[in-house]
């Protein structure tokens, strides 16, 4: 049995080699087994084998006696939506985001939309699964039932705005041929925007690419339609869209780095003094960000799983991630792709300044190399051996998540993924933009040298 598709996080793998439906149908049984709920909600994305994994949990479940609210066609965050919501006792999103289509994969929740990492049940229900040990089968299998109405969770995306003072701004919208298109328009019919709407019809062959406007060439047809269409800004999804990513009205990028800020400015202001949370990645922009506007910053590891728990533990407003995972307490502390550019649009319509001029002066006052992934088999080496050669003249060293030194004008992060074989590099300065790419290009050959 090949069991390599349990993450740090969650479960990825190919289809069928790895992740099968054998293997999807003891999941189910092993949740159950592990967590003993009654009513569970069950969701997938577009990829092409989404549906057919789903059937194979849902089996899963109701053969062990647990009631199966299935939502269909969604977005993760519509599980922790409704996980929450409506007060059941977990849920389980079908879904491999943003991986090659060939890909796919389980996020998991308990009661309360509580994310299930190798910490915190994945390992256990892995363990059952090599053991075969699950609760006896029902005499009578549960039901399926089918739970597709969004009305809910639209509304209460809606309260995060006001409609009423809401401005008619021309926004360029890329689904990426994801799961986002169906759950967007419903959305879009409430808004008094104009959308310019790219690959929104679900296709999980990808006719465009693997949806992951992270890499750069993605971005190409985002732009172009912003330029095209002179439009205030554009919003871009991956696969399951629980992220989204910005470009402003001249159709640059945005890196999630500098909407942490932003956000946690704008949501402290809304709400008072609390505490915001943010990741070592890159880290002084939002610290300065966020002490201006009176708030808490308050560090946690990378992942959602640590994200998460460590906004619950200290109950704060909002948590952000440069990889464009934005949480909320308000969505029952979860990541959502929806919140954050209802979020812009509403300060666009309250101010004059353009998405541009809100994060010019931040990008000019911190700039960043953004995150640069390698590919190496020997990366604990290539951590060791930076942190004895570049420790020289540093003001904090710690080991949190991955590695992080910092100097007096500059700092950098460099971790091992927790989802993919990869070491991800961060680097910052103060006001040095020429600085990043000098320390980029000095750590890069430390790694190319030893990787």
């Amino acid at each position: 049995m090949n069991l390599s598709c349990f993450k740090a996080y969650d479960i990825r793998g190919k289809v069928p080699e790895v992740l099968n439906e054998q293997l999807a149908y003891d999941i189910g049984r092993a949740y159950a087994s592990e967590f003993n709920p009654k009513t569970v909600v069950l969701g997938w994305d577009a990829r092409s084998h989404s549906e057919m994994l789903s059937d194979a949990i849902a089996k899963g479940f109701t053969d062990s006696g647990v009631e199966v609210w299935d939502l269909g066609l969604c977005g993760t965050e519509e599980i922790y939506f409704a996980t929450s919501h409506y007060g059941v006792d977990g849920g389980i999103m079908i879904t491999a985001s943003h991986n090659p289509k060939e890909d796919n994969g389980l996020k998991m929740v308990t009661a309360g939309s509580k994310p299930i990492g190798r910490e915190s049940g994945l390992d256990a229900i892995k363990q059952r699964i090599i053991e075969q040990n699950f609760v006896e089968k029902a005499a009578t299998p549960a039901s399926r039932i089918q739970k597709t109405d969004k009305t809910a969770y639209i509304e209460h995306l809606l309260t995060y705005i006001n409609l009423d003072s809401l401005k008619p701004l021309k926004i360029v919208v890329n689904g990426g041929n994801g799961a986002v298109g169906p759950t967007f328009k419903q959305l879009a019919e409430k808004l008094p925007f104009e959308f310019i709407e790219l690959n929104l019809t679900p296709d999980g062959s990808f006719p465009n690419g693997v949806p992951n406007p992270m890499i750069p060439e993605k971005r190409q047809q985002t732009i172009d339609a912003v330029i095209e269409h002179q439009a205030d800004f554009a919003v871009a999804w991956d696969g399951d869209f629980d992220r989204c990513f910005l470009f402003d009205e001249h159709g640059a990028f945005i890196e999630g780095y500098y909407l942490i800020g932003l956000l946690a400015q704008t949501l402290l202001k809304q709400k008072g003094a609390g505490k915001i949370v943010y990741e070592p990645r890159m880290t002084w922009n939002t610290i300065e960000q966020v002490e201006a506007s009176e708030g808490e910053a308050v560090c946690a590891r990378t992942g959602h799983v640590f994200i998460k728990a460590k906004m619950r533990e200290v109950d704060a407003i909002y948590g952000g991630e440069m990889s464009a995972h934005h949480y909320f307490r308000d969505f029952f502390y979860c990541d959502s792709g929806m919140i954050p550019w209802l979020l812009i649009a509403q300060l666009l319509s309250d101010q004059p300044e353009s998405l541009s001029q809100l994060v010019a002066e931040r990008i000019a006052k911190f700039p960043c190399s953004g995150e640069i992934n390698y590919t190496v088999e020997n990366s604990q080496q290539i951590m060791e051996e930076v942190e004895r050669d570049f420790t020289e003249g540093s003001e904090v060293i710690h080991h949190n998540d991955g590695l992080t030194i910092e100097y007096a004008d500059w700092r950098f992060n460099i971790r091992r993924s927790g989802t993919e074989p990869l070491l991800r590099l961060n680097v910052e300065s103060r006001g040095d933009a020429d600085l990043v790419q000098e320390k980029v290009k000095a750590l890069e050959a430390y790694i190319h040298r030893i990787g």
